[in-house]
């Protein structure tokens, strides 16, 4: 479900790859029927039975999606390992958003049925 917050947020941000940002934003909330979001850690994050990943807009040059417990997450096309069990998803243009908004969606895919197997 989206967040008014989240809307509120994203209105008032300056971001050189907001357009990329929001629509990234949209394939994860597609991805399943009780992923909820709010903002936290200074950007909008999305929830499914637990944290999944955060936007971090202080990263200027890309959209950086931060996934917060990244262990059993193949980082194939989209996941860059990251230290302390994290994992980054950057996107750098509208292009590379289209190229990889399947990888992603798979990702939190089995984001959730790892949470859904705990």
């Amino acid at each position: 479900m989206s967040s008014k917050k989240v809307e509120e947020f994203l209105s008032k941000m300056d971001h050189p790859l907001k357009k990329e940002l929001a629509a990234l934003r949209d394939t994860i909330m597609k991805v399943h029927p009780e992923m909820t979001e709010d903002v936290k850690w200074g950007g909008p994050s999305f929830y499914y039975k637990g944290d999944i990943a955060t936007f971090s807009p202080r990263v200027k040059d890309a959209v950086t999606l931060v996934f917060h417990q990244a262990e059993g997450l193949p980082p194939g096309t989209v996941l860059e390992p990251a230290p302390k069990g994290k994992a980054y998803a950057k996107f750098k243009s509208m292009a590379e958003v289209k190229a990889k908004s399947k990888d992603l969606q798979n990702i939190v895919k089995q984001w959730i049925k790892l949470r859904d197997q705990s």
